[in-house]
């Protein structure tokens, strides 16, 4: 009975991990479609941002790092910045909110700066371009953000934008490319020395693909269930076999009965 049991268990086992082996594969199709779809993305020529008509409907899946274009004026005192890590070391980003001729507000990532100076601002219109971003709201993984104190870990696009008095605007961000929005006449200093002005274009675009690891080791546990289930299924057909062939010396019958 209790053979009979473990049997049962080990078939079970197999279904199951041979089930979570397919999810991972399913997973992976659409994570490597994903990576290519957003690298399309990331390369196609810019477009306008999407205006108030089509905010209901922002998400990741269809607009996540699309490269779009704004035209506007910064507006100065409303800067905010936002702790960050880059290639260029630790420091922050820096989110100035950018209004168009309609009035609509648009809060930009202009790029990394190492410390809280909030850079000259041309006051005439200009058009950037960039990468279309969904808010990043609460904080990071160890830290929550702090509005009073002025003290950000992710760009949460709402409570920046309550915090700066904003009211409406866009309901995501966008982190400008290496040749656009820093608002200080885009000059080559300004676009590689975070002390000078933000440097933009550091964003990075990576996606965590392990799914094809997992598959192979739900799969491999799949196979190793389904092995024990053959070996009981063998000693439940045969369960009066021997351990091992009788040695003569212990009653062959071919060989007749051992002498004492």
């Amino acid at each position: 009975m209790l053979r009979k049991a473990l049997l049962v268990l080990c078939l079970l086992a197999c279904a199951g991990f041979a089930a979570l082996g397919h999810w991972q594969v399913e997973r992976r199709r659409w994570k490597l479609d994903l990576i290519e779809r957003v690298d399309q993305r990331v390369r196609a020529p810019a477009v306008e941002a999407p205006g108030p008509a089509q905010w209901p409907q922002i998400g990741a899946q269809a607009d996540e790092y699309r490269h779009v274009r704004l035209r506007g004026r910064f507006l100065p005192g409303h800067d905010s910045w936002v702790l960050a890590s880059t290639e260029l070391g630790r420091g922050y980003w820096l989110i100035s909110p950018l209004q168009g001729e309609d009035g609509r507000i648009t809060l930009v990532n202009r790029g990394f700066v190492s410390g809280r100076t909030a850079p000259e601002t041309a006051p005439a219109e200009q058009e950037l371009t960039g990468l279309l971003r969904l808010s990043e709201p609460g904080g990071s993984l160890l830290q929550h953000n702090d509005p009073a104190a002025g003290r950000w870990y992710s760009r949460d696009v709402q409570a920046i934008a309550q915090a700066q008095h904003l009211g409406v605007v866009a309901p995501y961000f966008v982190d400008a490319d290496a040749d656009g929005g820093t608002g200080s006449g885009g000059g080559a200093q300004s676009q590689s020395d975070p002390q000078q002005g933000p440097v933009g274009g550091l964003t990075v675009v990576s996606f965590h693909n392990s799914h094809l690891v997992y598959a192979i080791t739900w799969f491999a546990l799949a196979l190793m269930s389904l092995g024990a289930a053959w070996l009981l299924m063998r000693e439940d057909r045969h369960p009066d076999r021997p351990a091992g062939p009788l040695r003569a010396s212990e009653g062959d019958p071919d060989h007749g009965p051992t002498s004492p």
